[in-house]
């Protein structure tokens, strides 16, 4: 998986490269999507106070109103995702409206609702993590996603999953990770990591077939967590890899990395 064995036709490189794209965006759109809808258990039925609230058939000012809930008629909320919520009216109607409308109502004890919004102190203080990151592995193209927990707010544990896709080689790589942060308050948060795990290569021999090989790797690296908005953030780091093979030698290999995550 070297960059010395990476020759190829322009058309193989760019499919590759059309495939980790494609990966990376259904991991993150899985986890744009999917993780923040929370079921919102604080106000499960909230009473219109204003003339009348809108409901859309999407989470979105782009999606068209179908509906106008009347004032003093309750809806209840069921989940949320980003600043918007769905609910259901008293009639079944199912849709959509932003949480400006939702703190304009009101709760059964007649008192205003409000939402609590992900900040920069969150960040900071957030237990867990789960992201996507793609890049470059020494010459081959690679695919990763984590989970990480943190014991405080400066030392986390990661576990880590990717594949690595070569032209000459393919590769699968497992890792857990501890992880350093000197200021965790910073909306740009510099790390440091520390690491171990294993690679398993499956050479694509086309002549004479090689055997697969599974080895000992470890490593140490450097990066940035960067707060984006509400419970997103962007990642970017550097590895360096030293593979421990049953040769004489032992491999050193580079890798550079960037990508989303989002936190809870």
């Amino acid at each position: 998986m070297s960059a010395r064995n990476t020759t190829t036709t322009p058309s193989t490189l760019q499919q590759t490269k059309s495939v980790i794209a494609a990966c990376l965006c259904a991991v993150v759109l899985q986890i744009v999507l999917a993780a923040p809808l929370q079921a919102a258990d604080e106000y499960r039925t909230v009473t219109i106070a204003d003339p009348y609230i809108e409901m859309r058939t999407g989470p979105g000012r782009g999606y068209p109103i179908f509906y106008v809930v009347d004032r003093g008629d309750s809806i209840e909320i069921l989940m949320q995702r980003t600043d918007w919520y769905q609910v259901r009216a008293a009639n079944g109607k199912e849709g959509w409206v932003n949480r400006e409308q939702l703190e304009r109502t009101l709760q059964a004890d007649g008192q205003s609702v409000s939402f609590k919004v992900a900040t920069i102190e969150d960040f900071t203080n957030a237990k867990w993590e789960i992201g996507a990151l793609a890049g470059d592995f020494d010459g081959a193209n690679i695919v990763s996603i984590y989970g990480s927990y943190s014991l405080n707010p400066n030392v986390a544990v990661e576990l880590w999953g990717s594949q690595i896709l070569g032209n000459f080689s393919d590769g699968y790589m497992a890792s857990i990770n501890v992880v350093h942060e000197t200021w965790p308050e910073w909306r740009v948060s510099p790390f440091f990591t520390l690491g171990a795990g294993v690679i398993h290569t499956n050479p694509k021999s086309t002549i004479v077939e090689a055997p697969d090989r599974t080895d000992d790797i470890g490593h140490v690296g450097a990066g940035f967590r960067i707060y984006a908005t509400r419970r997103f953030l962007l990642r970017a780091e550097y590895k360096s890899y030293v593979v421990f093979t049953s040769r004489d030698d032992n491999e050193e290999i580079e890798e550079w990395k960037v990508g989303f995550a989002f936190f809870f």
